[in-house]
């Protein structure tokens, strides 16, 4: 374990320096963040000023979700974001040389690259959440907010292991870059409350397909109450699809052959 806090040291080290060697790349890419959650929330804006409630979500409620969302999505664009380079390491033959690292291969392929980038939104999304938490008069307890601390870990545990997944499939199908905006699409989805649809699409998206456990179930803990069964249900799921995604892993891993096979 040391040995791999070592590595992880090194490779924030050499993120930060990279950042720092484009600091005008570095400023566009904080702006151009601050931007998409902007017109986000210009949006919201737009909407709540022709009704008080979607689907029972206030105004305030609906800061909180899009909140937990954003910070879900920045936390892992700051850790995981080298996982969209697995399909042309695998093409230009550099996951050659991962492979015969001596640690684990998925642990370099998900941690090579911190986004410092995602910092702002990190900050922006704490000062949406504070907003949406004051606009709807909560007061969460301690339970809420280690309920929804829970969800919001295996969110982005689940959104860990669904591009993982995706971009595995590089292993066998090379090209798969293009696969890296399906998990934006999904962001997209999440952003908005799974009460919107019909409770058959509901129970699909909880207990089927966990998008629910992105970002509605997580806020709900705040908005509402502590739920005990929806904490189980999400660690459940977190802990499953992580165990599929790294057999998968391992699994491809099996079938890979060098570039220049």
């Amino acid at each position: 374990m040391r040995r791999y806090w070592r590595v992880y040291r090194a490779f924030f080290s050499s993120s930060l320096a990279r950042e720092l060697e484009f600091k005008a790349n570095f400023i566009a890419k904080l702006g151009q963040n601050f931007m998409w959650i902007f017109f986000f929330v210009m949006i919201l804006l737009v909407v709540y000023s022709n009704t008080k409630s979607v689907a029972g979500w206030g105004r305030g409620d609906a800061f909180v979700l899009g909140a937990t969302i954003f910070l879900m999505n920045a936390v892992f664009n700051a850790f995981f974001f080298s996982l969209q380079d697995i399909p042309s390491q695998i093409r230009l033959g550099t996951m050659d040389f991962v492979v015969t690292k001596p640690m684990d291969t998925q642990f370099w392929v998900s941690s090579r690259r911190f986004n410092f980038d995602q910092i702002g939104t990190v900050f922006a999304g704490l000062v949406m959440l504070t907003i949406g938490i004051s606009t709807s008069h909560l007061h969460p307890d301690l339970f809420q907010w280690l309920a929804f601390a829970i969800l919001a870990s295996s969110a982005l545990t689940i959104f860990y292991a669904f591009n993982l997944s995706l971009m595995t499939t590089a292993i066998w199908l090379v090209r798969v870059d293009n696969l890296w905006v399906l998990g934006e699409s999904l962001i997209g989805v999440a952003r908005y409350p799974v009460d919107i649809y019909n409770s058959g699409i509901r129970r699909f998206l909880t207990n089927f397909v966990p998008l629910a456990f992105l970002a509605t179930v997580p806020a709900r803990q705040l908005v509402h109450a502590a739920d005990g069964a929806a904490v189980a249900e999400g660690v459940a799921w977190s802990v499953a699809v992580l165990l599929g995604s790294r057999l998968f892993w391992r699994k491809a891993m099996r079938s890979y052959t060098s570039a220049s096979s």
